[in-house]
C-alpha cells in the first residue's frame, strides 16, 4: 500500500486518492447497510411467523 501511495504523492494526485478512500469506505458501508437490513428483514419475518402460528393456536381452542 505503501508503493501505491508514494506514487499518487509523487504525481501530485492526492485528490484522487482521497475520492478512491472516501469512494471505498462509502461503498463497504452501503454493503454492510444492506447485509444489516437484510438480518432486520428476516428477523421481522420469523417474528411474524411466530406471531401467526400463536393466533393459530389460539383460535383452535
Amino acid at each position: 500500500m505503501t508503493e501505491i501511495s508514494q506514487t499518487f504523492v509523487e504525481r501530485g494526485d492526492l485528490a484522487h486518492l482521497a475520492l478512491f478512500l472516501w469512494a471505498s469506505s462509502t461503498s463497504a458501508l452501503l454493503v454492510w447497510t444492506l447485509k444489516e437490513l437484510g438480518a432486520a428483514n428476516r428477523r421481522f419475518d420469523n417474528f411474524v411467523n411466530e406471531i401467526a402460528a400463536l393466533n393459530k393456536l389460539f383460535k383452535r381452542k
